[in-house]
């Protein structure tokens, strides 16, 4: 088990501080409450396996979504150009 800082697990999912604290509070993530120098510190407990599965999917999800957004705009300027083109031929045939 790893233990990060509430800070460092938003970070690494990409998530506000705020959800994260919901996470936790709905028991959703295993936490852990620490004394130390007379401040309580907040550790969420996470398996090593997971950090590296979580990543990976992060990316996986990120990369896809790119790629979907890259088609989306190469299919918009493939209609564009189709309708230039037509335009450019009218203009000759006239």
């Amino acid at each position: 088990m790893k233990k990060v800082t509430i800070k460092e697990y938003a970070r690494m999912h990409k998530m506000s501080i705020f959800h994260v604290i919901k996470k936790i509070k709905s028991e959703e993530l295993k936490s852990e409450t620490i004394t130390e120098n007379g401040s309580e510190k907040v550790f969420i407990m996470i398996e090593e396996q997971s950090v590296e599965k979580q990543e990976k999917q992060t990316k996986k999800a990120e990369h896809k979504e790119s790629l979907e957004e890259e088609n989306e705009r190469l299919k918009a300027e493939i209609v564009r150009l189709k309708n230039a083109l037509k335009r450019c031929k009218k203009g000759i045939l006239i």
